[in-house]
Formats: C-alpha cells, sequence, structure tokens
C-alpha cells in the first residue's frame, strides 16, 4: 500500500497555492542524486520541460513552462515539443458520522483510498481509538482499496457512515467482526497512541521516529501564539538575558542544552502494563467460543485484569496470573474498543488518556509524521526502559513495516522494487504514481535491509553456508541477501584484498545510484543498502529470481566474473547499455576473451548482465561504473601531467579501485566543451575575417547572443540568453545552488570573480542537455570575459553552434575542418560533433584490447590522465575560491563533505585540499574551512581505527570497549584503564584467577590494551598513508591546540560517523585524574546506512523553473510554481522529506517578501521541523532554519521567540563549528539587532562587536560587509549617547563606503548624513555638560534626544543583514523591475558595473529580492 501525503488532512489545512515554497538547498539534498533529476525523467519520447499547475484546487489551469531539452532517450525528436495535462485534482468534501461523535467534515481528493480515510479517522482526536470498522454510503459498505474517484454517488457533500455496533432487540451485532490480525492491529494502535508522546522511539531510532525541540523555543505553535498575543511592543515581558554559555568569548560547550527537556512530555501514566498474557493461544474449544487471544492488565489503580479479545470485542475474564478461566467476569464490560473497555475500568485510564489525546492532537503534524528515512541521534537521556508487549513481540518475529497487512507474510523485494520501476510514465499523473511507489518501496527496503544488515552483525540470523569461516558466510533473511565486506575465496587479491573489498560495495552503490538515474526501459538493477555496523560492512541486495538455483558461470551472458580474463557479450545487453552510454559518459569498446576474440561491451568488465526467471535483464557489479583516478592508481610506464606530478601524484592507495566521481566526470566535460567551443570560434573568426572584414564589424555591434537551442545534438548544453545578475550570483551561491566551477576562474589568482566567469553548468554536473541551471549562462561562451577578449565571438560562436548541430553533413569543407581541429584537440570519440565518452576498462589489471584500437586506447589513457589533472588543478582551486568568496560555506564534516563532493572531489583528497590551502596566501581568511578540514580528516582516521579494533570485541564487553576508545581518543586523563567485563556474572571459584589476568591476556580483550599515545599514533600514520597529510600530533590536547578544535565537536563527529549513541551529561574531557567516559555512558551503536534516494523528478523542474522565474524578479509567477512542485513533492514523498523543506524554505521566504509575513511565519516553521525530524536537531541546515524562522518571528511582532530561536542557534552552531566561523558574524548580527530593538545596549554591543571582529577577520577590514558591521554599532552607541565611539564607527563605515563604491553612491551619502548628524548630538552633549558643570543644578536644559530605535527601523537592518530587501509590489513596479533585470542584462559588459558588483553585494540587494 503506498503511503500518501494527505494521511494528515484532519490536522493539516489544505495547502492553497501562497502556501510552499521550494528551494534546492546546495547545502543538503542535492546530493549524490541530483543526477538524474534534470533528465527525461522517462525513455518514453515526451519532454519534461511542461509545468503543470492546478491553483491549489478551486479550478484548475495549465501553464507551460519551456525549457529547452531534449528527451535524451530518443534523442531525435523535436526538443519543443510541449505536453500540456489537466490533472483533474480539485478536492471534495464529504461528511462523517462515526459513533458518538458530531458529523464533521473532511477534504479529500479523487486519487485517495477509502483506506486513507480510514488512516485520518485512526488519527483523529475523537475518533483515533477505533481501527476495526468499515465506511458506509447509503447503506453500501465501501471497499478499503477503491479510489474514491471509482465510488458512485460520492460527491461533495456526501454523508459516510462508520459502521462498528447496531442493535438488534438488544442483542450486540457487531458489524465488523474482529479477526486475530484485526485484533493485534488494534492492540498495537492503542499502544501507539498511549506512547504517542513519549521520545523514547525517537532515541532508540526505531519506526522512523526523530527528535524536534522547536515547540519548546516557540511555546507551542507559531501560528496561533502569534494571533494571540498583542502586537504591541512587549518590551517589559522579554528576558533577553542569554545563558552564560551562548555569549560571544565563551569557552564553556555544554551537551545538556542540545536536548532541552519538555514540560509538555511528562508522561501521564494511563496503564501501568499492557502485555500479551501468558495464556495464549487460546485452546480449541475456546477458539470455537470466539476467543482471538488474552491480555494482561494492570491498570494505574494496581488493579490486575485479564482481558480476551473476541471476534465481538474486548472483555474481562476470570484468569489470574496462575489459574485460567476464559469465563467473562461481572461485569464483563464488552467494548468494541479497548479503549471504552479501560474507560470503564479505570477513572485515571479515562482522564489522561483523553488529556493525551489533546495533547497529542495539539502537536503540530511535522512533529509526529514518521520521517522516509530512519535518522539516528547520538546523544539521549538515560530513558527508563517500560514494559511494552508489542515491542517484546516486534524483537522476536521478523516484523518488517508491518507485514501483516501484507498477504503472503514477507515481502519480495525484487519483485515490487522491479514492478514499481515498470509503471507507465507517458504522462504526469502515471509519473507521479510511479516515483511515488518506487519512493516508498525503496524506504521500505532499505528499513528492511538495516533492520536485517544488524541482525546479521548481531548473531540472529543463520547463515546460508554454516560450515565455512565467519568473514565468509552469507544470509538471506526476509527475501535479501546480506554479505560481509571482507576479500572471501581471494575475489579481490590483486585490487588491495579486504580494502578493496570494503569500497567495493560503495563504488557498487554509485553505479546502482547512476544507472537508476539514467532509467532506461528494460534494463534492471538491485536494490542495493550499504550498511555499516559494529566495525562490520554489510551489503544488503534483492535477489534476481533464479540466481540461486544456478552457478554463476552459467547464468551470467555478459560481462566477466574473473576480472576479465573470460568475457561473454550480448547483442540485447549492448542494446540496452547503449541507451546509457551517453548520459554515463561510457564509451562502446572492444577487449580480448580468453581465445584471443573481440568482444564489444559497453560497461566495465566486471559489469555483469543475468537474465533472472522472471525475464527481466539485470546488471550488478557496477563497481567501475566511472573511469579509474589516475592519481591514486600508479601504472608502470605512464606519467602523469606535470600539474598532477608536481604535487606529488600519483600516490599510493590501499586498493586499486579509485574511480573519480560522476560529478567530476560531468564538470570536466563541460570544461572540454568549454574549450571545443572557443577553439571553433576561434578558427571561424580567422576565417570569417579572411573573407570579409567589413561585414564581421557591422555585425560586432549586434554581439548580444540569441537564444539557440542544439537541435538535434544532446552533448550540447541548451542555452538560453539570461545572464544572471551579479547580486543572484552572490546570494543564490552562498546559500543554495551547487556551482560547479570552471576552467575560466582557475587561472587568474584567487580572487573574487563574477558569475560570468563560471558559467554554472549544471548543479551536480547533470547532464548537459539539461535545461540551464537558475536562469545562468549555460553557454560558456556567453560569458563577459570571452566576450571581452575575442570582439565579434557571438556570430561566430552561433557558427559554431550550427555546425555542430547540423552534425557536419551539408557543411562546407573548411568549417568541417575546423569542427575536426577541435574535435581532436579535446579528445572527442566524433569527428563531426562534441563527445566525450571514457572507456573504464583502461588500465584494469587482466583486461586486453585488440590491437587495432591501440590508438584509440592511447587517446582513452591520455583523457584519463586529462581528467585527473583537471581535478587536481581546477577543482581543488575552484572550492578554495568558492570558500574564499564564501559561496561555498561548510559548517561541519557531513557539509564539507558534500562541497567536496559536488565538484567531484572524492574524500581522499581531504589532505591535498588542506595542503592547497596551507599554501594559499589568503589563508587566515580560510581559518574555519582548514580547522574543519583537520577535524574531517582525524575524526575519519580514528573511524577507520575503530572499525577493526570493534571487530575483535565480544558483545558483552561493547560498552566497555567503546568508553575506553572514546577515552583513548578524547580524554586528557594520560593513562586511560580499560574495565574489563564485569566481574560480578562470573562464579567465585574463576573470581581469583580473574584478579591478577592482566589487560589484553586473553584473545578477545586485545582492545583494552589501547593507550591513548597509541591512538593518536595510529591516527597520524593513517592520516600520512591514507590521506598523505603530515599530523603533528602526540595526543588530544596538542591537536585541540594547534589546530583550535574543540574537543565536543570531535565526540559528535567521531559519534555520528560511526553511529554511538552517548548519554547526554556534562563530560569533562580535561580532567587529568579520571576518564571523561565510563561504559555507563555509551548507550547504543547505531548502524551508518547509505542507500539510493528516489527522486521527484517533474516536482524538481518545477521547483527549478520557479527559481529561475524568482531570481528573474517574477516573484508571483516564481511563487505558483514552486507551489506546485511543493504538491507533487508531496505527492511523490508524502509529508516529510528534505527536498520538502527547501521547497517550504524558498516559499517562506518569498512570502515574506511579498508581505505576508503570518503565511512566511507558518511555512518556515515546518521547514524547521521537518529539517529537524529528517537531517538531525544540530545539521547546518537546522541551524539556517532557525536563523530564518527568528527573522519572521521578529516582523510578526514575536520578539522574545525570536531572540530564544537566535540563541538556540548560536548554541548548536557552537557545538557544531565554534564561534570562529564566517557564519556565526551574520548569526550575532542577528542576535545584537534584535537586543538594540528592545533597548538591551551593553548585551547587543557584545555581539555586534563580535559580528565586526569575525567579518573583518574573514572578509577583510575594507569588505562593504564590515562597512555595515561598523554602522550596527555605531548605531548601539548612539542609542547608548556615546557619541565618541559611535562616531568613530562610522568613519570607518564611511571610508570603506568612499573607497569601494565611490563619493556619489547613495550608501557613501547616507553615511555621510549619518556621520553629520552624529557631530550634532554629540556637541549638543557637550553643550549640556558644560552647562551643567558651569550652573550646577540650576541649569537650563535643553531635552537630548535619545531615541529607541523604532522596531521598523530595526527590522529594515535585519532585512538588509539576511539580504532581503523590500519592494512595494505594485503592477507598474513590477513593469520597472522587469525592465531593470533586462538593462542589466544588456550592461554586463560595461567595465565599471562589473568591479561595482564584485565588490557591493550588499547595495545592489535592494534591486532585487533574492533568496
Amino acid at each position: 500500500m503506498v503511503s500518501k501525503t494527505d494521511d494528515i488532512p484532519a490536522t493539516v489545512p489544505a495547502c492553497s497555492p501562497g502556501d510552499i515554497a521550494n528551494e534546492q538547498n546546495g547545502n543538503q539534498d542535492s546530493r549524490e542524486t541530483t543526477k538524474a533529476t534534470l533528465k527525461d525523467p522517462c525513455a518514453c519520447e515526451h519532454s519534461t520541460d511542461t509545468a503543470v499547475m492546478n491553483g491549489g484546487g478551486a479550478h484548475e489551469h495549465t501553464v507551460e513552462v519551456e525549457s529547452k531539452q531534449d528527451g535524451d532517450a530518443d534523442g531525435g525528436e523535436d526538443s519543443n515539443e510541449q505536453e500540456v495535462i489537466v490533472i483533474q485534482d480539485t478536492g471534495f468534501t464529504v461528511k462523517i458520522q462515526a459513533p458518538g461523535t458530531e458529523p464533521f467534515d473532511l477534504q479529500v481528493s479523487p486519487q485517495e483510498m477509502v483506506q486513507e480515510i480510514h488512516q485520518v479517522l485512526m488519527d483523529r482526536e475523537d475518533t483515533c481509538h477505533r481501527t476495526c470498522f468499515s465506511l458506509q454510503l447509503d447503506g453500501n459498505v465501501l471497499d478499503n482499496f477503491a479510489e474514491l474517484k471509482s465510488i458512485e454517488g460520492l460527491q461533495e457533500g456526501s454523508q459516510l457512515k462508520v459502521v462498528e455496533v447496531y442493535d438488534l432487540k438488544g442483542l450486540c451485532v457487531i458489524a465488523e467482526p474482529y479477526t486475530v490480525r484485526e485484533a493485534r492491529i488494534h492492540v498495537r494502535h492503542i499502544r501507539d497512541l498511549l506512547k504517542s508522546l513519549d521520545p523514547s522511539d525517537a532515541y532508540n531510532g526505531v519506526d522512523c521516529n526523530s527528535l524536534s525541540f522547536l515547540s519548546i523555543f516557540t511555546d507551542g505553535d507559531l501560528g496561533d501564539s502569534g494571533k494571540r498575543k498583542k502586537k504591541g511592543n512587549e518590551l517589559e515581558q522579554i528576558d533577553c538575558t542569554p545563558p552564560e554559555h551562548i555569549l560571544p568569548g565563551s569557552k564553556d560547550r555544554p551537551l545538556v542544552p542540545l536536548q532541552p527537556p519538555n514540560k509538555d512530555l511528562k508522561p501521564m501514566q494511563c496503564l501501568k502494563v499492557l502485555t500479551m498474557s501468558g495464556w495464549n493461544p487460546p485452546p480449541g474449544n475456546r477458539k470455537m467460543h470466539g476467543d482471538l487471544m488474552y491480555l494482561y492488565m494492570v491498570t494505574a489503580e494496581e488493579r490486575h485484569v485479564s482481558v480476551t479479545a473476541s471476534t465481538r470485542g474486548f472483555y474481562l475474564n476470570q484468569s489470574t496470573t496462575y489459574t485460567f478461566n476464559p469465563k467473562p467476569a461481572n461485569p464483563s464490560f464488552l467494548s468494541h474498543s479497548l479503549v471504552e473497555l479501560l474507560s470503564q475500568l479505570s477513572p485515571a485510564f479515562k482522564k489522561n488518556f483523553t488529556a493525551l489525546q489533546k495533547k497529542r492532537v495539539q502537536r503540530h503534524p511535522f512533529e509526529r509524521i514518521a520521517t522516509p528515512f530512519q535518522v539516528y541521534s547520538w546523544t539521549a537521556p538515560q530513558v527508563d526502559h517500560a514494559m511494552d508487549c508489542v515491542r517484546a513481540e516486534d524483537a522476536y518475529t521478523s516484523r518488517l513495516g508491518y507485514e501483516e497487512h501484507i498477504p503472503g507474510q514477507t515481502r519480495d523485494w525484487n519483485e515490487e522494487l522491479q514492478t514499481t520501476r515498470e509503471l507507465a510514465r507517458k504522462n504526469l499523473p502515471e509519473r507521479l504514481l510511479r516515483e511515488r511507489a518506487i519512493f516508498k518501496v525503496h524506504s521500505d527496503f532499505a528499513a528492511a535491509a538495516t533492520r536485517g544488515a544488524m541482525a546479521v552483525i548481531d548473531g540472529n540470523v543463520m547463515a546460508i553456508n554454516p560450515g565455512e569461516e565467519t568473514r565468509m558466510q552469507m544470509f538471506i533473511w526476509n527475501n535479501i541477501f546480506f554479505s560481509l565486506g571482507f576479500d572471501v575465496r581471494d575475489h579481490y587479491r590483486e585490487l588491495g584484498g579486504d580494502a578493496a573489498a570494503h569500497a567495493a560495495p560503495t563504488n557498487d552503490l554509485n553505479g546502482v545510484r547512476a544507472y537508476g538515474a539514467v532509467d532506461v526501459e528494460g534494463l534492471y538493477t538491485l536494490g542495493t543498502v550499504v550498511v555499516d555496523y559494529r566495525g562490520y560492512r554489510v551489503t544488503a541486495q534483492s535477489i534476481i529470481p533464479g540466481i540461486l538455483e544456478r552457478e554463476q558461470e552459467q547464468s551470467v551472458i555478459y560481462g566477466s566474473i574473473d576480472f576479465g580474463k573470460t568475457v561473454v557479450s550480448h547483442s540485447k545487453y549492448l542494446e540496452l547499455l547503449d541507451k546509457t552510454s551517453r548520459p554515463l559518459k561510457v564509451q562502446r569498446h572492444d577487449v580480448l576473451n580468453e581465445k584471443d576474440e573481440a568482444v564489444e561491451l559497453c560497461s566495465s568488465v566486471e559489469c555483469k548482465g543475468i537474465i533472472g526467471n522472471d525475464g527481466r535483464h539485470y546488471i550488478l557489479d557496477l563497481l567501475r561504473t566511472f573511469p579509474p583516478d589516475l592519481n591514486f592508481l600508479s601504472v608502470e610506464g605512464e606519467e602523469l601531467p606535470p600539474e598532477a606530478k608536481n604535487q606529488g601524484f600519483p600516490r599510493p592507495h590501499r586498493h586499486r579501485l579509485a574511480c573519480l566521481r560522476q560529478e567530476l566526470i560531468e564538470a570536466f566535460v563541460e570544461h572540454r566543451y568549454l574549450l571545443f567551443m572557443k577553439m571553433a570560434a576561434l578558427q571561424l573568426m580567422q576565417q570569417k575575417a579572411n573573407k570579409d572584414a567589413s561585414k564581421a564589424a557591422a555585425a560586432n555591434q549586434l554581439a548580444l547572443p540569441t537564444t539557440e537551442t542544439a537541435e538535434n545534438s544532446s552533448e550540447m548544453t541548451a542555452q538560453t540568453p539570461t545572464l544572471e545578475s551579479d547580486t543572484t550570483k552572490e546570494q543564490v551561491s552562498s546559500t543554495d545552488a551547487p556551482m560547479v566551477d570552471q576552467t575560466n576562474g582557475v587561472e587568474s589568482p584567487l580572487t573574487t570573480t563574477t558569475t560570468e566567469d563560471l558559467p554554472t553548468p549544471v548543479v551536480n554536473g547533470v547532464s548537459e542537455t539539461a535545461a540551464p541551471q537558475n536562469g545562468q549562462c549555460a553557454s560558456p561562451l556567453e560569458g563577459k570575459e570571452a566576450e571581452e577578449t575575442i570582439p565579434g565571438l557571438a556570430q561566430a560562436k552561433e557558427l559554431a553552434e550550427s555546425l555542430v548541430a547540423e552534425d557536419g553533413s551539408g557543411i562546407d569543407p573548411k568549417s568541417r575542418e575546423v569542427v575536426l581541429n577541435a574535435c581532436k584537440a579535446v579528445g572527442s570519440i566524433s569527428n563531426t560533433s562534441f563527445d566525450i565518452r571514457f572507456n573504464p576498462d583502461i588500465f584494469s589489471p587482466g583486461v586486453r584490447f585488440p590491437e587495432e584500437s591501440a590508438d584509440d586506447i592511447q587517446k582513452q589513457k591520455q583523457l584519463l590522465k586529462d581528467a585527473a589533472a583537471f581535478l587536481v588543478s581546477c577543482q581543488i582551486p575552484s572550492l578554495v575560491k568558492d570558500c574564499l568568496d564564501h559561496s561555498a560555506l561548510p559548517m561541519d564534516g557531513a557539509t564539507l563533505t558534500e562541497a567536496l563532493h559536488q565538484r567531484g572531489i572524492n574524500v581522499r583528497y581531504l589532505g591535498t585540499v588542506l595542503e592547497f590551502v596551507d599554501k594559499t596566501p589568503a589563508k587566515a581568511q580560510l581559518e574555519h574551512f582548514y580547522r574543519i578540514g583537520i577535524s574531517e580528516l582525524i575524526t575519519r582516521c580514528a573511524k577507520h581505527f575503530f572499525k577493526t579494533y570493534l571487530q575483535g570485541v565480544e558483545l558483552s564487553a561493547l560498552s566497555a570497549a567503546v568508553s575506553h576508545f572514546l577515552n583513548c581518543f578524547l580524554s586528557s586523563f594520560p593513562d586511560a584503564v580499560a574495565h574489563l567485563p564485569p566481574d560480578e556474572l562470573v562464579s567465585r571459584r574463576k573470581n581469583r584467577k580473574r584478579r591478577n589476568r592482566v589487560p589484553g591476556g586473553g584473545d578477545n580483550t586485545a582492545w583494552a590494551s589501547l593507550t591513548p599515545s597509541e591512538l593518536w599514533k595510529n591516527i597520524a600514520s593513517e592520516a600520512q598513508s591514507y590521506y598523505h597529510f603530515t599530523l603533528q600530533c602526540e595526543g588530544v590536547d596538542q591537536v585541540v591546540e594547534k589546530h583550535g578544535l574543540q574537543k565536543i565537536t570531535l565526540l559528535r563527529e567521531i559519534s555520528i560517523k560511526t553511529g554511538i549513541q552517548i548519554l547526554i551529561k556534562e563530560y569533562n574531557f580535561d580532567s587529568r585524574h579520571k576518564p571523561a567516559f565510563t561504559e555507563e555512558d555509551i548507550l547504543n551503536i547505531f548502524p551508518v546506512v547509505k542507500h539510493v534516494n528516489p527522486k521527484a523528478s517533474d516536482a524538481f523542474h518545477f521547483f527549478q523553473s520557479g527559481q529561475a522565474k524568482v531570481q528573474q524578479g517574477f516573484l508571483k509567477e516564481g511563487c505558483e510554481l514552486i507551489n506546485e512542485a511543493l504538491n507533487l513533492f508531496n505527492n511523490v514523498y508524502g509529508a516529510m522529506h528534505v527536498e520538502i523543506c527547501a521547497c517550504l524554505r524558498l516559499l517562506a521566504r518569498l512570502n515574506y517578501i511579498m508581505g505576508d509575513h503570518p503565511e512566511a511565519l507558518s511555512n518556515q516553521q515546518k521547514a524547521v521541523l521537518m529539517s529537524e525530524r529528517a537531517l538531525g536537531i544540530e545539521h547546518p541546515n537546522t541551524i539556517q532554519e532557525y536563523m530564518h524562522l527568528a527573522l519572521y518571528c521578529f516582523a510578526n511582532g514575536q520578539l522574545s521567540t525570536a531572540l530564544k530561536l537566535l540563541y538556540r542557534a548560536r548554541y548548536l552552531m557552537l557545538v557544531v563549528c565554534g564561534e570562529d566561523h564566517p557564519e556565526m558574524a551574520l548569526l550575532d548580527s542577528n542576535i545584537g539587532l534584535v537586543l538594540h530593538g528592545v533597548m538591551e545596549y551593553d548585551l547587543s554591543l557584545r555581539f555586534l562587536e563580535n559580528a565586526l571582529t569575525i567579518n573583518t577577520k574573514y572578509h577583510g577590514s575594507r569588505s562593504l560587509k564590515v562597512a555595515l558591521s561598523n554602522h550596527l554599532v555605531a548605531r548601539v552607541y548612539e542609542s547608548k549617547a556615546e557619541f565618541r565611539s559611535a562616531l568613530q564607527h562610522e568613519k570607518e563605515g564611511y571610508t570603506i563606503y568612499k573607497n569601494q563604491v565611490g563619493e556619489a553612491h547613495e550608501k557613501t551619502k547616507e553615511s555621510s548624513e549619518y556621520l553629520k548628524y552624529l557631530t550634532q548630538q554629540a556637541v549638543a552633549l557637550q553643550r549640556t555638560m558644560n552647562e551643567i558643570y558651569k550652573n550646577g543644578s540650576n541649569a537650563s536644559i535643553t531635552p537630548l534626544k535619545f531615541t529607541a530605535p523604532s522596531m521598523a527601523s530595526v527590522l529594515e537592518q535585519l532585512n538588509i543583514i539576511n539580504g532581503i530587501i523590500f519592494i512595494p509590489l505594485s503592477q507598474k513596479d513590477l513593469e520597472t523591475l522587469k525592465a531593470e533585470v533586462q538593462r542589466r542584462q544588456q550592461l554586463q559588459e560595461s567595465e565599471k558595473l562589473e568591479e561595482h558588483m564584485a565588490d557591493s553585494p550588499l547595495e545592489l540587494d535592494d534591486k532585487i529580492p533574492i533568496d
């Protein structure tokens, strides 16, 4: 049953178009998966550039959004073909009549099933205790799995009855009798209701529960409190003083505030015990009386009762703990629902259950919906372990996501994964249905695989080859195949043994991800999940039908099972794989088999093709989908280009499976495309110049690029003429769009370059056929830098494009020669058009190529060397440059890794990146980046060591071993001693021997002999051997001192990376007398899971069109598109997903800009909740969301809430990355401004002056940010009447403005005016003082104007620092805005504007509001 967003319509108002926004945050969810999203999501021939809108459900209309794009499955069609669909999704309202309640209205949509109304009723406060009922319309019982639109007579206003019991002559006749399954579901549901406010499931990481603390800081739901509170200045009641540890300069980093206690969650005890009785199952004679099962309960009043669940409902029986008497007690209280029975039995239950449900329903729905994938918390309080029958039962049955709802009990995962892929995808509704099914099955499969992998490592699953040694064992559980990440049977001997076996699963997963994203019809991959748990790596895969019955040799009909010694091929596979070769840049090539015959392949040799018993074509072992990384693969007799050699490449690596990332391949091809276009254009220009100089001169004046679409050639990036204004770049790149950098920026020294120097290909290297991202110039040559250097380039470029587009036929020979030369120069595999592909088998040991392809192989080798050099000489410098101009702002290890991956840099280059930063002249401005990099490198080295360390630990000593490891890693205590497993379990006689046993004497206690100095030696040698980075460190204190790290940050990073969960309390890391951790502090160890994230492609297109519209200044249209995207995201992912979170954030920002503050608040609140739940309570993204929410709270007059949120954000940031980070300056400016607004001047100054210091450090003392910081400080001094200090700061600001933007600029003028005003005030004050000195107390004093800042002025400054300037949007304004955008695009060449823009992002913000 596919889950549906509308599971919660009763509590969530239907989203109106002004309701929700969506924005792709580079930081979070455009991880590896954006790969597919911009491609045609299906291989049938429609183009995906249509936007479909159903305006909020009241009336439908369609909108066509043209983005130029080829359907790249069947490339030959016209890319402008439009497809317009109307979704008939107008919702309607039905009345529901349930027993014992008033009838109520429910909004439903025709696509929903009857089942989903059931879900809503089970969630509503007044009907939540019913599970076993049917719905009736006009006396007919409705089928649970029917869609609403298929039910006759169901329309607006129909009344549905909930049928449970009806009376017939005093007898109770039950319309829906219980079955054992229904009774179990009922008990489970009641238990869920009783536990609904209990956070223990979130701490234990089960059932997709996760933590959220927002409501503690907002005192419940923001929307209501905003309306309740009076809008006036509630200055008197605000306590603004933050806790000591939040103030600037505090060195204290407590851990306890990470999870503030929630007063609401005080457990209300409804029932002491609810468990299955020991008398189960009912004996045969009772079964024939309708007994289904027996329950045992202890009420809050200590009454022990035994309950029978029968087909007619629940009643008390006369059994006790030791005697079985199934007869009904007197009174028996027969009730159809357990809640009704208990309410009659126990007054405390009745009272508390009602209160509990009230609280449950008041919580924001987003606090209770399950997340799509499990999020684990690395800290937890000590939770009492309560008796729980359902949990106990789950532990011993292989229940995975409610198997009892599925006929046949265990799920055939492979069949589910493949049939969802086969669903139709010709139009939007079909695609939505398909993507929703794919997503649902994937998230269920990931959960099942994780549970299975843990069971395997914990020893709860029998191996299918029990006779072999443990590392070679394989397992099958719940129709999933599990194998361990060891080199079994020397399979990987030549590739690096166990190290290769450990790396292969993640490479394979990346391959599965890439092929899944291309989504070719008829080609199937296995469901794959990689789980790291307790030091072991487990690969979980779905099972190809029939594979277990046959030998592998018989079933493989394509590829090789012995790394290329024997190779076979198959025409059907070649045909299918050929469709993936262009998007994945894989070249078709021949290899020799054992008989020296050439065999044609279109993948690496390891990629195996197997036809399952179901007739489907599967490919597996995709570990070499992408070409090898020569920087980490030394090949005899091969030289790398000088730029790589100079940096010490190739370097030795543990295994030979090091591959380039897909993002790098995309960026490299994009870079080559630039070169190709430049060369072709230059040659054409020379030809043209020789023909007729005069024409060229005339044409030169029309050098504005015109929109061109390369009709036929999907190799060419689609181009649009919109050049993005610099503000857009400043804003977008700093928060959202990940930029994939080009060469041009790199050849120049590391200075700030404007967007035009970096034509952004497409986010995250999506295929080049994709529509240009965010309205940026997708074509390199629209960039200014090119326009300036070569006059008349535009026409030459058009010519070059037309040449490539026509594919070389029918062009005059001279032009053809131009293309041929350009193709040769960039290494294209075709001579008539630009097409770069890689042969993944180059340098694979054991693979041989035919003689006749020697030239080709040579070219391919060169291409690989160039790609390796490109990574080192272009991508790494571009990453550093992005960090310098703050368009990339990593805050912790995860966001740093993501920033590397977006640019195609593998984490094994981390040492190289850090060395590069170390040599950068502007190193001081990269200190935050360097610190995060060092901490990531140290924790990764520690993780590598921890993996093998844990493998030698027996289960009973696990917590002792983990706490010992953490002590050696983080505690200043010099001789950490391990506690061996407790002696309380050992009999007396053994005990005497035990006492004099030395630690490390026994084999499985080797872990106990680890010392801090040994661990840190290991970390240093790992850093050297794996990352080729020299860490001078003897111990933790030295490292912390030298690099300015924080122990709490290191603890967070290592816990997240290894899955450790620790007790939340204050740890004294620095004590020299006792270790920081004891074994009681280690609460749990969780799996770390990697899986595929299926995408909602249509929603993503809308989202991007919406973003582009917003950046062009069309806010209304952008807002509508983004609302539509939100609807589609909800349709595919359900209500909770990181991409929906991004959507909501952008929508909130748009609402805010367009003046709808309450709406902004409501959307941003959802975004914060979703970020906390789906990413983690202290994820950098969550911190950003808190800051946005604080701004909207302030604008809504909720000042104290705004402050609480900002303090929370600051605390989280201190834990995650410490105080010294550029983002902290923005946060402190926000806090300082709000405090200024509530007249807390001294506090305000502490924060603003800290912001000034950080801005000066990271942006340089001449930056406009520093000028603004100075101005803010000056304003506070003015409010304090300290005019001298105010003048001093404002002068600094004035000087910066004057030097950077000139005298005539309005900012300089404003500053100058303010200086005059301050001077007058200072003079007046001095006069007054003199007057007092002269005349004593009877002086006639003119009262001085001390003005508390108005809320409006504070809000204006808040908007400025957060990059928003308001424009009242009348129609006329919109017109001028559009004109302004167009004018700007034409002004791009003018030199002056360029300098202006590069240096003054702030001033330009006021033209277009962008996120």
